[in-house]
């Protein structure tokens, strides 16, 4: 039968191919994978603990042996189905005619991965009829093949379109963010709190619309439904730009970076692969990552002295890399912080390649008690606090589903707690960036507001203006202030960068 081709998005005609030894033979007694089978482990396992699909599925594809397009088949399936689960379990509901929780949920994972291929993949309705038939007797045996026979039948009766206005026309209009949150599938809780972050941002009306019918919030969610680029830092000093890419593979697609002068954003690529990401010259760093690194290094400070500098909460270490690789430009010695053993031995390895002398100290301490112990040492320190993390869920589009209300401020007494104790061990006339990968405004904003109301040596500084010195074109809020980085404006993680002058 035809069969999706994940690469092109048009069916291929001809019968699937056999994977093959050298001479052209199947190895034997090594029958094929079944890329359905691979999503479906990775599915369930995320569905049953605390695992995450990009820690699974590339050990899962590796032990698979599939050819290429097996392996897009089943990458595709199993993001998919995490990034659409809430549409999808909307639709299953209708579809079966019961509640999710009444499902056994070896054949709710079944109907999810089969839902995603009849809503968003280009695969003909009879094969996703009878793959997930056959997948629901294989994983919970023949008496589950009627049910799942029945409900994939009704589901691809209709369309997607046809499904999303049912589903969205079930919730009442008064409720909007319910209704946005189960046509781009997100908990309506994360709806809100990036509307009220858009808001709060400072961006004129229209900005990030993609076209007269499309608002900011729902562009916001349909970029957050998106494959993230792999974007590359060369750090400089250590490498160019230009020579970054001149090592990329042969017909790797790839561009520059929007907005840093030193991304590269690739496709196709295997960062592990390339010689000067193996030797530390370069990296794997979001540019919304870069940026906040760069708008602490652009930050205008009071004084002569530029010498001292620190990341409080550095692990796993890209932004320290970059930190330290302009900090050596100006002869400046980094400082870095991690309490977490694990993640200070990545840092160690992120700014391996950095000259002699430029990393000061690696500490593995709780970042609070560094103002005491270090008090006015240091010109720029940068905050990376620990938050929720909703700026990433593109990354991570299980997350969505695990993340609660409550996280977002269950960390506001430490992340206040380290902006005091960075403002500490800021000198007269230093500058600290508060950053957080949120755009919930209890992680950003308001910890920024709360530090400052409660002390008085301390003032807001001008992000924008730091920003538009590293490049003029990004998009950035009208007035003076705050920047928060969106997804669908920027291409970027959902990055929040405040810089404070300490008095």
């Amino acid at each position: 039968m035809p069969e999706f081709d994940s690469r092109s998005g048009r069916r291929d005609s001809r019968r699937p191919g056999r994977a093959k030894n050298a001479r052209g033979r199947r190895p034997a007694n090594k029958p094929a994978a079944d890329p359905r089978a691979i999503a479906y482990d990775v599915t369930s396992r995320v569905s049953t603990s605390d695992s995450f699909a990009n820690l699974l599925l590339p050990r899962a594809l590796a032990a698979a042996g599939m050819d290429a397009r097996g392996n897009a088949f089943a990458t595709e399936l199993v993001y998919g189905t995490q990034r659409w689960l809430g549409l999808l379990d909307a639709v299953i509901v209708l579809a079966a005619k019961r509640p999710a929780s009444d499902i056994d949920g070896t054949i709710l994972d079944v109907l999810r991965i089969g839902a995603f291929q009849a809503l968003f993949m280009n695969v003909p309705d009879h094969a996703v009829v009878s793959k997930s038939v056959d997948l629901a007797r294989a994983k919970a045996g023949a008496r589950s093949a009627g049910f799942v026979n029945a409900v994939m039948h009704r589901i691809v009766a209709r369309s997607r379109q046809e499904w999303e206005s049912i589903v969205v026309s079930r919730i009442g209009k008064d409720k909007p963010a319910e209704r946005l949150g189960v046509r781009y599938s997100h908990p309506a809780w994360i709806v809100e709190e990036l509307e009220k972050a858009w808001n709060a941002a400072g961006y004129v009306a229209d900005a990030g619309a993609q076209n007269a019918a499309d608002d900011p919030i729902s562009a916001m969610l349909t970029a957050d439904n998106e494959a993230p680029d792999v974007t590359l830092v060369a750090r400089p000093g250590l490498v160019t730009r230009d020579e970054l890419i001149a090592q990329l593979p042969e017909r790797a697609e790839h561009e520059p970076g929007r907005w840093s002068p030193y991304a590269v954003r690739v496709h196709g690529v295997n960062p592990e692969r390339l010689a000067y990401v193996r030797a530390g010259l370069a990296g794997v760093e979001d540019e919304g990552s870069q940026l906040a690194a760069l708008a602490l290094a652009y930050a205008p400070i009071e004084g002569d002295k530029d010498s001292a500098w620190l990341d409080m909460c550095a692990g796993p270490g890209g932004k320290t890399a970059l930190l330290g690789s302009l900090a050596a430009q100006r002869h400046a010695v980094l400082n870095a912080n991690e309490p977490s053993a694990h993640r200070a031995k990545l840092v160690r390895d992120n700014v391996r390649a950095l000259p002699d002398g430029t990393i000061g100290e690696i500490w593995e301490r709780d970042g609070r008690e560094l103002g005491a112990a270090h008090a006015g040492e240091f010109d720029r320190v940068l905050v990376d606090a620990p938050c929720s993390g909703l700026g990433s869920l593109r990354r991570r589009p299980e997350a969505r589903w695990r993340k609660k209300p409550e996280d977002i401020t269950e960390l506001a007494e430490i992340q206040r707690a380290l902006l005091n104790s960075a403002l500490d061990a800021t000198r007269s006339g230093g500058t600290v960036a508060y950053v957080t990968c949120s755009p919930a405004l209890a992680e950003t904003r308001e910890i920024v507001d709360a530090v400052l109301e409660s002390r008085k040596d301390a003032e807001r500084l001008d992000a924008v203006a730091a920003l538009r010195a590293v490049n003029p074109a990004i998009p950035l809020p009208e007035n003076p202030g705050d920047v928060q980085l969106f997804e669908h404006l920027h291409g970027t993680d959902q990055m929040f960068i405040s810089l404070i002058r300490k008095h």
